[in-house]
């Protein structure tokens, strides 16, 4: 690319931050970084009634934990601000002018019950809605009149009776739209807000944007947008639109599907780098076979030629496989920063933690991190670690107590239940080879039995974790429960 590639991202404030908008969002970012150019994040708020402060600072903290980061922004500033749309009202009034002065748009009075009646009669026919034109030919005495009756009018722009509007894209190639099936469309509202379709088109230009990356639902806004361009002799950006995102079951990707936005897989404790590795497959594929890929590496193998033009599928299966293997390789002092506030919400560990049930979380998390699939799975695993009520989870557990050896194994166990020793695993791993020495019992013979007794299943985690998070007097409460419950008469 021999121009400076500039990008942006514009996000409308309504609400948090999608998957297909952090898509679309992360390829504008590192096509922009792979060639040496800008990203700006632009918001468009000129949906009154919906957009908010808070929807915006979701939306850019969501970016910002992502690591995507913008070179110039509403908070970062710039030479082409201001950067959100209610703030650059100014902008989009001259170009109505002239694009009224040109012809090239007109004021409609049509009512909305006008509208509406115009729309089912298209639909009647079987056609695509459309407005008719009526207002296209108003002379100034019919304007003065409409006035006078308190009409308050839109500003439509006036396409073309002919014709085709070629859209060059860079995913989809040569895409034709015909004229007559666009319509006059609203560019101006009647409260002078713009239209998405018109403010984006002056924002792109005057921000001097070279590639709009967006997804592919906004396809059908492009012949549109190029005709705003063409009025304005404004020069226009090369457009590439990215495939949709579905469902496993093939269908529009909604809450069954999994979260749709941004804050809640922070929220489940799934990890940034993972979530950007998982959405870069979503409509692009690297080269080879290798999928696994950081953000910086990421920066130079992106780029438009292999973006897909078939619908990407989101499979929360794939995320959490991929959420997993990070897992596996993340500091432990990172895991438990991110699982602290989990257990607390579960009230497992106090507000106010000390160091021993901080150390109590670190060897919980060192037990589970190569089990887990996101960390806010932690919670699922709590009772194991810090209930102290325990139930045999079925008669097949029970009967691993009922075995002949167990009563002298288990008292074994418990002698050797000194809290010096108990305080950490490699300690307590050499208390359970002593145990299998002096029993002469090993494998399966050896750690089901304690497993159950310890924990009333037959699956977990390491042994020797959940013995040290435990400690001596869990450890013994445990132990009574189970026995009781599998009817054998033991003192500890």
């Amino acid at each position: 690319m021999t121009d400076t590639v500039r990008v942006r991202f514009a996000p409308s404030p309504t609400g948090p931050l999608h998957i297909g908008g952090a898509r679309s969002a992360l390829f504008n970012f590192l096509l922009a970084h792979r060639y040496g150019g800008k990203f700006i994040v632009r918001i468009e708020d000129t949906d009154l009634e919906r957009s908010s402060r808070e929807s915006e600072h979701n939306i850019l903290e969501s970016l910002r934990w992502l690591g995507i980061q913008w070179d110039e922004g509403v908070d970062v500033g710039g030479n082409y601000g201001p950067y959100r749309q209610t703030e650059r009202l100014e902008s989009y009034q001259k170009g109505t002018e002239k694009l009224l002065a040109q012809g090239d748009a007109y004021r409609c009075y049509c009512s909305e019950e006008e509208i509406e009646a115009e729309r089912q009669a298209f639909l009647a026919k079987g056609e695509l809605p459309r407005y008719s034109g009526k207002c296209r030919s108003l002379t100034e005495a019919q304007e003065e009149q409409y006035q006078q009756e308190g009409r308050k009018a839109v500003v439509r722009f006036r396409v073309p009776e002919q014709g085709a509007i070629v859209v060059d894209d860079l995913v989809r190639g040569e895409i034709s739209f015909d004229c007559i099936g666009i319509g006059d469309f609203v560019i101006v509202k009647s409260d002078g807000i713009p239209t998405y379709n018109y403010a984006v088109v002056v924002d792109d230009a005057l921000m001097e944007i070279t590639h709009v990356i967006r997804g592919e639902e906004h396809l059908s806004n492009t012949p549109r947008q190029l005709l705003i361009y063409k009025a304005l002799q404004l020069k226009e950006p090369r457009f590439a639109h990215v495939s949709l995102i579905l469902g496993k079951d093939r269908s529009k990707m909604s809450k069954r599907h999994g979260s749709t936005s941004i804050v809640n897989y922070r929220e489940q404790g799934y990890l940034p780098e993972a979530l950007v590795n998982f959405l870069v497959l979503l409509g692009w594929s690297p080269e080879g076979e290798e999928e696994i890929f950081s953000l910086e590496a990421l920066t130079e193998l992106f780029s438009l030629e292999r973006v897909a033009k078939n619908p990407a599928v989101f499979d929360l299966d794939k995320l959490n496989w991929l959420n997993g293997l990070y897992i596996r390789q993340t500091p432990i002092e990172r895991l438990v920063e991110m699982a602290i506030p989990h257990l607390q919400e579960a009230g497992y560990v106090s507000k106010s933690m000390g160091e021993e049930e901080q150390n109590k979380v670190q060897l919980m998390m060192q037990a589970l991190q190569e089990k887990l699939a996101y960390v806010g799975q932690v919670k699922e695993y709590g009772p194991l670690f810090f209930d102290e009520k325990v139930t045999l989870e079925d008669d097949t557990a029970k009967a691993h107590l009922l075995a002949e050896e167990v009563p002298l194994l288990l008292q074994a166990f418990v002698s050797k239940l000194d809290d010096d020793r108990i305080n950490e695993p490699a300690s307590i791993k050499k208390i359970l080879k002593e145990l299998g020495k002096e029993t002469k019992l090993s494998g399966k013979a050896l750690f089901m039995p304690l497993r159950v007794a310890i924990s009333g299943q037959q699956h977990g985690p390491d042994l020797p974790y959940l013995i040290a998070v435990l400690g001596k007097e869990g450890l013994l409460k445990r132990l009574r429960q189970t026995t009781e419950q599998a009817g054998l008469d033991l003192s500890f």
